[in-house]
């Protein structure tokens, strides 16, 4: 679980440049070896240590890295 942690991070880390959210199939990528749910249960750990931010805007689901990004300085309100 920490090693799938680490690795989600530092992907996140790695596009910081270029994106700040990404959909739950990007993650799927880094994990071809693992069903959906193992990265789901994964990225909602994140999610709980406030490393990971969920984001929804009702029809989409998107994941980014905490404090990144446009939305940012909206996050916590």
């Amino acid at each position: 679980m920490e090693s799938a942690k680490k690795t989600i991070i530092d992907f996140l880390e790695s596009k910081s440049g270029s994106k700040s959210k990404f959909y739950f199939n990007d993650f799927t990528k880094l994990f071809p070896d693992s069903k959906g749910r193992e990265v789901k249960k994964v990225l909602t750990a994140l999610v709980k240590e406030e490393k990971v931010v969920y984001w929804s805007s009702g029809s989409t689901t998107m994941y980014g890295l905490a404090g990144a990004g446009k939305q940012a300085g909206a996050e916590g309100e």
